[in-house]
């Protein structure tokens, strides 16, 4: 980002940020409050020290050096110092709620976007780093306020009032040195500051690359096992951790020179301070006690601009981790909701029809070629073809995870298009051939069909799914820990819980892709059966390569390069002595000949 717009960008992130604080503004109101009464207690305090030490001039004996002084001034200081203190926790107590709500707005917001994008974006994703800036965005929040709050305004206020003070009870030359120091701190800061912002750029770069790749890698536990490159990925992890620590260097030697710089212009301000102060001592202009308070007030300034690098950076950085998770939640949506879209109204068995779909992922390598088909209300419509045919993607495009670039999908007469997502996705469901499940139990996982089935609903449908006896057969039965993606049951396992759930969900439209893959022969006639008891009275959709478990389907297509070459009912086809007819053959050949080659078959 050129330096030029970035502080432009800034004030658009805080801008974003304003009105998720909005909804708690009498709370910013009363922080504010807050803050001016903790830095007027804390500015007083330096000038009762003057008036401490000043009245301190007494002649020994006098009684007034036991009663004015400790009565009156060391309580009122000792009020003063406790009032900085009480002020400062209600400021924290009143704040708190506005910083934690708006933390949870925005991520949640973050959060629901994500899940609204299309599944072009997450194929393409890199969970890690996206992850990661979700994180930074969130905890940027919490920081920008803290230091805008607790750090800023405060020291802006407390600024003003000694800046009023010194030009009121001293000379101007107090307040001009006082500018002058600021002001020089400050541009040097920002400067400094600014060219340093790059390094941490690039570190935190190199972290969410080391995070993804470690990820990544922990992900795919078992094929970094299988091929036996645990020291392949050790080395991409550890470079990706070398340019980390090379950019942390960098940024920590610039900060040394930032913090000397700091120090010397503040060493150079107090020195300009205390010398006129202690002039005018010399001359009679000023007491003890003035210096005593000129030397308080400048403590109290500089100890919080020491942190002002530390802050200013900190917000640079707070507003570049805000920014990218504000750009997570401006990645258009691929496939939206069209303004006032009703619901997809589902009475009964529906029907499901294609219309001269034609679809590509990428512009040069079109998937789907004027593909028209209906699936009638309550019947089965098989697919099949070689890999790569487009099968899989009739399914995305009936769920919506795209919209096609010509022609139509109807579900009951309805254009998916015009009605919402979510309508849509209500009344399909859909087992999968890559099956994965939550880090969570059995009995969660296969009641995300319908959260708020009951226990006995999701022990029927595992029932169904011929996978009841062997949950209860583990020791802590349904409450048996799935682990990462399900890695902890076989593939015919999880596919006969992604069975389940769909069961459980109970929609009148039903996809199998491939829903009897991981099974074996004897649990693939078992669940056939069921497959085809669930699929009674509701619009079924199978994609299959065996051919065997698709004889049954009411029709059968059959795709090749995105287009449908051949429809019918099995017997039709094996007639036709076409292209299902010589898959059919090969596939009868296997089963005779396991030990023969298969690849024909896809």
């Amino acid at each position: 980002m050129p330096a030029g717009t970035a502080p432009q960008s800034d004030w658009r992130t805080l801008a974003r940020l304003a009105p998720y604080l909005w909804r708690y503004r009498w709370r910013v109101g009363a922080a504010l409050l807050m803050v001016t009464g903790a830095k007027l207690s804390n500015v007083g305090v330096p000038i009762l020290l003057k008036d401490l030490v000043d009245r301190m001039n007494i002649k020994a004996g006098d009684p007034l050096a036991l009663v004015v002084v400790p009565v009156g001034l060391l309580l009122a200081y000792g009020l003063l110092r406790l009032m900085t203190t009480v002020f400062t926790e209600l400021r924290e107590l009143v704040f708190s709620k506005a910083t934690q709500g708006a933390t949870r707005q925005v991520a949640l917001q973050t959060f629901e976007h994500l899940h609204s994008l299309s599944l072009r974006f997450h194929l393409e994703r890199q969970t890690g780093g996206m992850t990661r800036d979700i994180e930074r965005g969130v905890r940027a929040i919490e920081a920008l306020i803290t230091y805008s709050l607790y750090s800023i305004i405060p020291t802006l206020v407390e600024v003003a009032l000694v800046l009023a003070i010194l030009g009121t009870r001293f000379d101007a030359g107090f307040v001009w040195i006082t500018l002058a120091a600021l002001g020089a701190y400050v541009v040097f800061t920002v400067w400094v500051t600014e060219w340093r912002t790059r390094f941490r750029v690039e570190a935190n770069s190199a972290d969410s690359a080391a995070h993804n790749h470690a990820i990544d890698s922990l992900l795919n536990y078992e094929t970094v096992k299988y091929f036996g490159n645990e020291g392949f990925e050790s080395r991409r992890y550890d470079e990706s951790l070398r340019r980390y620590q090379r950019s942390r260097l960098k940024s920590q030697s610039s900060l040394s020179l930032l913090n000397t710089g700091q120090q010397l212009i503040i060493g150079i301000g107090l020195v300009a301070m205390l010398w006129r102060a202690t002039a005018g001592v010399a001359d009679g202009h000023l007491s003890i006690g003035d210096l005593v308070m000129i030397n308080a007030f400048m403590i109290q300034l500089y100890i919080p601009l020491n942190f002002l690098g530390v802050i200013y950076r900190e917000l640079k950085q707070n507003l570049t981790d805000l920014h990218r998770m504000f750009a997570l939640m401006d990645r258009p949506r691929e496939v939206a909701d069209a303004p006032g879209a009703p619901e997809l109204h589902t009475n009964g068995p529906v029907d499901v029809s294609f219309e001269h779909v034609g679809f590509s992922y990428e512009s040069e390598r079109p998937i789907l070629h004027d593909v028209t088909f209906t699936i009638p209300a309550g019947q089965t419509v098989a697919v099949v073809g070689p890999s790569g045919s487009g099968k899989s993607t009739l399914a995305r495009l009936l769920y919506r995870f795209y919209d096609p670039q010509q022609g139509t999908v109807r579900i009951a007469g309805q254009d998916i298009r015009a009605v919402t997502q979510a309508s849509v996705r209500r009344a399909i469901g859909i087992v999968p051939q890559d099956t994965v499940l939550f880090n969570d139990t059995i009995a969660y996982n296969i009641r995300y069909g319908r959260p708020g089935a009951s226990d006995e609903e999701v022990q029927a449908v595992a029932r169904a799914a011929r996978i009841h006896d062997f949950i209860v057969s583990t020791p802590r039965g349904y409450d048996t820990m799935v682990g990462e993606r399900g890695l902890k049951l076989s593939g015919g396992e999880k596919q006969r819980v992604a069975i389940a759930r769909t069961l459980l969900k109970d929609p009148p439209v039903l996809i199998f892709d491939e829903a009897t893959s991981a099974l074996d022969s004897a649990n693939e006639r078992a669940i056939q059966a069921e497959l085809a008891s669930a699929a009674q009275g509701k619009t079924t959709l199978v994609i299959a390569h065996r051919l065997s478990t698709i004889v049954d389907a009411h029709q059968i297509l059959v795709m090749s390069q995105g287009r449908i070459v051949e429809r019918g009912t099995h017997l039709e086809l094996l007639a036709a002595h076409g292209a299902y007819a010589q898959m059919w053959a090969i596939q009868r050949s296997h089963q005779q000949n396991p030990d023969g080659d298969q690849g024909a078959v896809h």
